[in-house]
């Protein structure tokens, strides 16, 4: 068996032990990969912050429109028109639910009540206004003619027309009162809440104007609302 010399042994030694040579193509492709990974981490730590940062305003804004919606859809379920059945006929009347929410909503609560069966018109004023209501004493439409109102036309407000229905701003022990115009009334604006008109029945109206009335405007004989029949539709 040959015999390896000592020389030889010290330099195979040598080439066991040293490290192994890494190309540049390794090397290269390693950065790559640790650029690839950094990007990747900043890219979705910037996403989750604008994220973070738009969902309390994302939340606010489905709130708000959930709770528009929600409101639109309950104004809108509530009934749009009532019918006042008299003891001359009915009248049809379109409630104004967006120009004046609240007093609709008034005058619906005190018809879901019977508030108005058996109101009597208690004062009429020819050319000008019906007035109904549970009060005894003096109606607002006499005080209004007392102080030389009831002939007076100021410019015409498109709100105060004839067949229109009101009531008074005035707030008394006397209760909702109903007012319906039978004549343009402009001068009506700083007392009389419009809340809805007639489209229906304004004949009915006016047979109710005709009625025989003391010097006091009050009817001689017995006229009022049997009863109010509310629709959401007709």
């Amino acid at each position: 068996m040959a015999r390896i010399k000592p020389q030889a042994l010290l330099n195979q030694s040598k080439r066991k032990k040293g490290p192994a040579r890494i190309s540049a193509t390794t090397i290269f492709l390693c950065n790559l990969v640790v650029v690839v990974i950094v990007l990747s981490v900043v890219a979705t730590y910037k996403h989750w912050s604008q994220r973070s940062r738009n969902q309390p305003v994302s939340g606010l804004s489905t709130f708000e429109d959930t709770a528009n919606s929600f409101s639109d859809s309950k104004k809108y379920d509530l009934p749009g028109y009532a019918i006042l059945n008299t003891s001359k006929g009915y009248i049809t009347v379109e409630l104004y639910k967006d120009g004046s929410p609240m007093i609709v909503d008034k005058f619906l609560d005190l018809c879901q009540k019977e508030y108005f069966k058996g109101m009597p018109f208690h004062h009429v004023i020819k050319h000008y206004v019906i007035q109904a209501g549970h009060g005894q004493g003096l109606g607002a439409a006499e005080d209004w003619t007392t102080k030389g109102k009831l002939h007076s036309r100021l410019a015409t407000s498109p709100k105060h027309e004839a067949f229109m229905i009101g009531t008074s701003k005035t707030r008394d022990n006397t209760g909702f009162e109903l007012f319906i115009t039978t004549a343009p009334i402009p001068d009506l604006n700083d007392k009389l809440l419009v809340f809805g008109r007639a489209i229906k029945g304004e004949d009915v109206v006016q047979e109710i104007e005709e009625v025989d009335t003391d010097e006091h405007y009050r009817p001689k004989s017995p006229v009022g609302i049997i009863g109010v029949t509310l629709k959401r539709d007709i």
